[in-house]
């Protein structure tokens, strides 16, 4: 009776977790989960409630903040890279010539956007390498691949 308990529990902290986001719960569900496999092997209470303890400060110690780190989506300056913002720093392909100020399509991870250059002397050709600068609106703003970037490194960047 007593595994089913545990495992009663772990399962209900698990699926709280689904309302709080912050892992804590998961990691105490887990902990629970793990002494329900305690007791199903015929340890005794106490040992029950050990099993519990020892795990739930492993994992909400331990496992819980690389959890979160490897999660984390925030660049060093703590802003999330998510939209647009996302894209920049990517490489992209030219598909349709860029000449001067007129706009052509680029592919930027697999996706089609129109581009410009950064550039408005620039010609890129169909089949060069780029990186994504900007973006304005809908419109992709790109260098060569040789370019430097005008912005900070970007997450995952070095």
């Amino acid at each position: 009776m007593i595994p089913l308990l545990w495992l009663i529990a772990g399962v209900l902290l698990v699926a709280a977790e689904m309302l709080s986001g912050e892992f804590v719960l998961l990691m105490l569900g887990g902990a629970a989960l793990a002494a329900a496999g305690a007791s199903a092997l015929g340890v005794p209470l106490g040992a029950d409630v050990a099993v519990f303890a020892l795990a739930a400060a492993a994992l909400v110690l331990l496992a819980r903040p690389a959890l979160r780190r490897r999660l984390d989506r925030r660049a060093p300056d703590g802003e999330v890279n998510a939209g647009p913002r996302a894209l920049l720093g990517v490489p992209a392909e030219v598909v349709e010539t860029i000449h001067g100020p007129e706009a052509g399509t680029v592919r930027i991870a697999g996706a089609l956007w129109t581009a410009r250059a950064l550039d408005e002397g620039d010609v890129l050709a169909a089949g060069e390498a780029v990186i994504v600068v900007d973006i304005r609106g809908a419109t992709a703003v790109v260098a060569g691949s040789g370019a430097t970037t005008p912005h900070p490194p970007l997450q995952g960047e070095s």
